[in-house]
């Protein structure tokens, strides 16, 4: 080989050499690249993020199967399915371009691009239920055809298929009507229905309050032969305002919204017989409550329970009506020395002998058995554990009654007995025993049983697992998985989960709390620490189960921060005995203590700069929030979004289940109103609202800004125009938790 060769020979290793370095680097930054993905907040408001823990809609029918409609799939292949129970396996019932094409033809530009889930499906499966621009379509499943039932001015609402499916009952114009599909048959059972007088549909503090944030306000007879309704005179309620940025001379919206001590709407009960069209009142003595917060038909279909609350909200009363002529018989009150918690757990036997419901009257939310006198049979459950939603409600309306077997004689229910951080199932018999716990994965399981209580959905989760939906058999048998999250999208992210554990409080009470660290935690460092608050009656934070904040407190990791929880005792859950101890005094006392001890513990531990603890929260969280920089010094900095900043502020039934009635708790209205000591606050304070605010008014954040200023004390304020309370539309979202995240920056 001569010189020239070696030369080149030299150089072509050489060359080769500085390519194969070059690609390593490549490959180390895009590896590095991948390891540092950071999270954002815009990604958190993406389709993307949503579809990642998307499960599908089930909807049951009478025979026990199932129909899904998997918001999985992209929205152009998205249609109705039957799920096999035996099997696991799915099958189109229709083709969705076909339906659409129909739908189309009624709605032509308004018509939607996708097949969108369907408000209800009826008992046969045969139908569905839809409403686009205001009117009612139902769709056939069979044919693949939508066709409309309404066509009016006014917007149709509340529309639900009798048990039957054979019709369809409605609101529209505040009356109610009924009508039959097949024969495109309408009929109207009431006619006073007005702006004041409300037929079928609720008032807002009923809807936000009594029924948990749906429109339910009547209720078909099992035979499908009569309906029972709520109407509701709201003329004695006040009204709020809230004005338009827009058009040029700003439109003014009003709202009947009723405030501690004033006066609530008057509601009753009325029953109509298809067959007759005739209405008969329920025959019970508006001196006797002033809510009514619940109507269910007994299995006879003559009679219906209708229970009562008193103003104090401490005494609840059944009563059963009957159909034909409003004949009221009361049946047995449960009352409570704070206030008696609304819930769904009120089951009537199809033997028409005996009840379950369920009361607090222990100090722990139990099932228990009644005859049709109101006379205990027997307690059901008991124990220093309660029974508890297992998720997908309000935290102030309970549910924990899965499914009954009533040849079995089986319960099936969700409850706190394992911890007060999860949700399980159980069984139990009627007489209270073989107690059995179904589920087995530590974290959280919302059940969604069968109608014929054979089988169950599970949607199970964790802090760590995003959810998975499976079905099983009655007896925890584990049958299929139906969908599982798509976590490969979230590996680059390196998300973290919490870890769980409890604080003793000064008297020795152990708190839940939690603490979000970052993979790379050095407890030879010193980190601040965000702590987020809620801190309401019976409201917990501190969950084991997979969280929507899980993706902003990881970003809030990224920028060096920790993220700490805990729940206060009376916001545990763990029983109403604790939870009383709020009494004429919510959001004072016994929450900042409990608070401000857990606050000092974590202080305590090496790795957290004591110096930087900075505190957050939404709603009741808002409020502790200002509670805890207006009573103590612990916190450098604080936002408040959306915050009840004095109970008179706030709604008749919320404020006074704690609080009672101004008129009768002056002191605890005056102790507990942070108005009064906004010149106390201590730290930066970010305060945010919507101007549209139609649960915590605005007036809150405006009257605790007009103390702030009285007293020359500087603040941040961010507000959002024409946004409601959950500030939910993604501009805004994306731009409130950006605020946020410069705020911590700036401030911690």
């Amino acid at each position: 080989m001569n010189q020239g060769s070696m030369v080149m020979k030299k150089i072509s290793v050489k060359s080769f050499s500085v390519l194969i370095t070059l690609c390593l680097l490549i490959i180390a930054q895009s590896l590095f690249a991948q390891e540092k993905q950071q999270l954002t907040v815009e990604w958190i408001y993406s389709p993307e993020r949503r579809q990642i823990t998307a499960m599908p809609a089930v909807y049951w029918l009478e025979n026990g199967t199932a129909i899904l409609y998997d918001r999985q799939k992209p929205a152009e292949n998205r249609t109705l399915e039957r799920f096999d129970l035996k099997n696991g396996k799915r099958k189109q019932l229709l083709s969705a371009k076909k339906a659409l094409a129909s739908l189309k033809k009624e709605l032509s530009e308004k018509a939607p691009e996708h097949l969108p889930a369907p408000n209800s499906i009826e008992p046969a499966g045969q139908r569905a239920l839809y409403e686009f621009a205001g009117d009612l379509f139902v769709l056939d499943l069979k044919k693949s055809v939508f066709r409309r039932l309404t066509n009016s001015d006014n917007t149709e609402k509340s529309a639900r298929f009798s048990p039957d499916g054979k019709k369809l009952a409605f609101v529209r114009g505040n009356d109610l009507f009924v009508c039959q599909p097949e024969k495109n048959k309408e009929i109207r059972l009431t006619t006073d229905g007005s702006k004041t007088l409300l037929n079928g549909t609720l008032s807002w503090v009923y809807w936000e309050e009594i029924f948990g944030r749906h429109d339910i306000a009547y209720w078909w007879s099992d035979d499908s032969k009569a309906i029972a309704f709520l109407q509701t005179d709201q003329s004695p309620v006040r009204l709020m305002h809230y004005v338009d940025f827009k058009p040029q001379t700003p439109r003014v919206i009003e709202q009947f919204y009723p405030k501690a001590g004033q006066a609530n709407p008057v509601v009753k009960v009325g029953i109509v017989s298809l067959d007759k069209r005739q209405i008969v009142w329920a025959d019970i003595d508006p001196a006797l409550y002033e809510y009514i917060v619940r109507v269910k038909w007994l299995p006879d279909n003559r009679r219906l329970a209708v229970l009562t609350l008193n103003r104090s909200q401490n005494e609840m009363k059944m009563f059963f009506v009957d159909k034909n002529t409003g004949k009221a018989q009361y049946v047995f009150s449960d009352t409570d020395p704070g206030w008696v918690n609304i819930h769904d757990d009120l089951y009537f036997l199809k033997n028409g002998k005996q009840f379950i419901w369920a009361s607090e009257r222990d100090g722990y939310n139990h099932l228990y058995r009644f005859d049709m006198n109101g006379k205990l049979v027997n307690k059901i459950t008991s124990g220093d554990w309660a029974l508890r939603s297992s998720g997908g409600g309000v935290a102030w309306v309970k549910k924990a009654i899965c499914a009954i077997d009533e040849q079995k004689e089986l319960i099936y229910f969700t409850a706190l007995k394992k911890s007060s951080i999860e949700r399980h199932l159980y069984r139990v018999q009627f007489d209270g025993g073989n107690l059995q716990r179904l589920t087995r994965e530590a974290g959280t399981h919302r059940i969604n049983f069968s109608p014929d209580a054979r089988y169950y959905f599970d949607t199970y989760s964790s802090a760590a697992t995003p959810p998975v939906l499976s079905l099983y058999r009655s007896d925890g048998k584990y049958m299929a998985q139906v969908a599982a999250s798509r976590t490969e999208k979230l590996t680059d992210f390196h998300l973290q989960s919490p870890e769980f554990f409890h604080i003793p409080a000064r008297d020795g009470f152990q708190m839940p709390a939690s603490l979000l660290k970052p993979a790379d935690f050095d407890p030879a460092k010193k980190y601040p620490v965000i702590v987020n608050v809620y801190g309401g009656p019976a409201a917990p934070i501190v969950n084991n189960a997979w969280s929507y904040g899980t993706y902003f407190n990881n970003i809030l990791l990224q920028n060096g921060f920790l993220v700490f929880k805990v729940d206060n005792r009376s916001s545990s859950g763990i029983s109403k005995t604790l939870t009383n101890l709020v009494v004429k005094q919510v959001m004072s006392d016994v929450e900042l203590n409990d608070l401000l001890d857990a606050v000092r513990w974590l202080k305590q531990q090496n790795f957290v700069d004591s110096a930087r603890v900075g505190i957050w929260g939404w709603s009741g969280g808002g409020m502790h929030t200002l509670l805890a920089m207006t009573r103590s010094k612990e916190f450098k900095a604080g936002i408040a979004v959306a915050p009840v900043t004095d109970w008179h502020y706030y709604d008749t039934r919320y404020s006074e289940f704690g609080m009672k009635r101004p008129q009768d708790n002056p002191d605890g209205y005056r102790k507990t109103s942070l108005v009064e000591r906004a010149g106390n606050l201590h730290g930066h304070l970010l305060l945010v609202h919507g101007t549209y605010d139609d649960n915590v008014n605005i007036q809150n954040s405006w009257a605790f800004a007009d103390e702030l200023i009285k007293h020359n004390i500087m603040f941040d304020m961010m507000i959002y125009p024409m946004r409601k309370h959950g500030i939910r539309d993604n501009p805004a979202r994306i731009h409130l938790f950006n605020k946020m995240l410069q705020f911590w920056k700036n401030n911690l």
